[in-house]
């Protein structure tokens, strides 16, 4: 039995993690807009946009002070744990990575991020969220 194989497979698992995250934001501003414009009211609740806007808000806020996200700090420290493993590795790893990063400045990513962000900001002002009615 490998010795890695627990610290590789933690590893996969908060890389999909990390990637199930990129997919609620992204998918979730998706969601609000498409979702207004077919009337769904769900789209806007405010657990929902709450939970969303944090989301994004974190990322921004990480991007601006250049912070590498905790994700992928404890995706990396696991790795290293499994002596360092690279596709070779898992599956997951080598096409959820290709996925998820990508090389370019900081600055691309904190432009795209503050963006998307602002974008996130004004489906606030469009499409406010709504509390739900109570009788």
């Amino acid at each position: 039995m490998r010795l890695d194989l627990p610290y590789r497979d933690l590893a996969d698992a908060v890389l999909a993690l990390h990637v199930a995250v990129v997919i609620f934001v992204g998918g979730g501003l998706l969601l609000i807009l498409v979702g207004n414009w077919r009337r769904w009211p769900w789209v806007n609740a405010w657990w929902f946009r709450l939970v969303h806007l944090a989301a994004i808000g974190v990322v921004v806020a990480e991007a601006w002070l250049g912070i590498v996200c905790p994700l992928t700090t404890l995706e990396m420290w696991l790795r290293a744990r499994a002596a360092g493993t690279t596709y070779g590795g898992s599956f997951i790893e080598h096409w959820l990575q290709r996925v998820l990063y990508y090389d370019a400045p900081p600055w691309v990513f904190v432009l795209a991020y503050s963006l998307f962000g602002l974008s996130v900001l004004a489906t606030w002002w469009f499409f406010p969220p709504r509390a739900r009615n109570r009788r």
